[in-house]
C-alpha cells in the first residue's frame, strides 16, 4: 500500500478541519448555559427547550418539510417524464427549445429565477405563500432530478422492455413492470436531491414566500442578522445530527446489501452445475 506524503496529510488536515471544525464548535456550545454564544458558562440543555417552544421556529420547520415533500414529488413526476421524453422520443420539433428549457435552471443565478418568478406570480395575481414557494421549488428543482434520471435511462436494456412487449404487455404495463422498478433508485436519487434543494433554499423562497409562510431557512437568516442566538445553535446541531444518522444508515444498508450480494454470488458460483 502506498504511503500518503506528508503534504497529502496536511491538507486533508487543514481541509477537513475547515469544514468540520465551524460544525463541532457550534455543537458544543448549543449546550452552552450562557445566552452569550461566544461565552462558556457551562453545560446546559436549556436551548433545546427554548427551541421547542419557539412557536416561529417550529412554525417555519412545519412549513420547510410541507414545501420540500410537495415540490420535491412534483419535481420528480415532471423530471421523470421530461427525461423518458429526451431519451425516448428520439427529434422530435422543439426538442433543442425543450432541453434548453428543462436545463436552463442549472445554469441561471437564483437571483434571477427568484425575481422571475416573483413577478410571473405578481402578473398572474397569485398571492404569495407556500403554494409559490412550492412552485418555485419544482421549477429549480425538476432539472436536477430530469439529469438523474435520464443519466439511467441512456444505461437502460432496452430488450428487456421488448421482451415484455413480445411475452403481451402493453406500453404502460412494461413500463410500470419492468422500466420503473429498474430506474427506481435514479428516481428515489432524484427525489432526495430536489428535497434537499428545497430545505436548503433561501434566495428563491425570499423572493416567493408571502407574510404567512416563512421557511426555516428564511427564519434563520432573519434571526442571524440580530445575531446568533443559542436557539439557532440548538437547532443546527437537531439538523446536522438528523443528516449523520441518515448518512450512516444510509451506509449501513448499503455495505449490508454488498455483503449479501458477495455471499449469494460466491454460494452460486460454489454450487454445483
Amino acid at each position: 500500500m502506498k504511503r500518503m506524503s506528508w503534504f497529502n496529510v496536511t491538507s486533508l488536515t487543514f481541509g477537513f478541519a475547515f469544514l468540520y471544525l465551524p460544525m463541532i464548535i457550534l455543537i458544543i456550545y448549543s449546550f452552552n448555559a450562557s445566552k452569550l454564544v461566544t461565552v462558556w458558562a457551562g453545560f446546559s440543555t436549556r436551548w433545546y427547550g427554548e427551541l421547542v417552544r419557539n412557536e416561529a421556529f417550529l412554525d417555519a420547520a412545519w412549513v420547510t418539510i410541507k414545501v420540500a415533500v410537495m415540490s420535491s414529488t412534483l419535481a420528480t413526476l415532471l423530471g421523470t417524464m421530461a427525461a423518458y421524453v429526451l431519451v425516448r422520443g428520439g427529434r422530435f420539433m422543439g426538442r433543442t427549445l425543450f432541453s434548453g428549457m428543462i436545463y436552463a435552471p442549472l445554469v441561471m443565478p437564483e437571483v434571477i429565477t427568484g425575481l422571475s418568478l416573483l413577478l410571473l406570480f405578481i402578473g398572474i395575481g397569485l398571492d404569495r405563500g407556500v403554494l409559490t414557494i412550492v412552485l418555485a421549488h419544482t421549477t429549480f428543482s425538476m432539472c436536477y432530478v430530469s439529469v438523474v434520471v435520464s443519466s439511467r435511462l441512456v444505461t437502460f436494456d432496452r430488450s428487456l422492455e421488448e421482451a415484455a412487449l413480445d411475452l403481451g404487455c402493453s406500453g404502460w404495463d412494461a413500463f410500470r413492470l419492468v422500466t420503473l422498478p429498474i430506474i427506481a433508485p435514479a428516481v428515489i436519487s432524484g427525489w432526495l436531491l430536489a428535497f434537499t434543494l428545497s430545505l436548503d433554499d433561501l434566495v428563491i423562497a425570499s423572493f416567493t414566500a408571502g407574510p404567512s409562510a416563512t421557511t426555516l431557512p428564511i427564519k434563520i437568516f432573519s434571526a442571524v442578522r440580530l445575531g446568533v442566538s443559542p436557539e439557532i445553535n440548538a437547532l443546527s446541531t437537531i439538523m446536522i445530527s438528523i443528516v449523520a444518522v441518515g448518512v450512516i444508515t444510509a451506509s449501513l444498508v448499503t455495505k449490508r446489501n454488498a455483503v449479501r450480494a458477495e455471499a449469494d454470488m460466491r454460494a452460486a458460483e460454489r454450487a454445483p452445475a
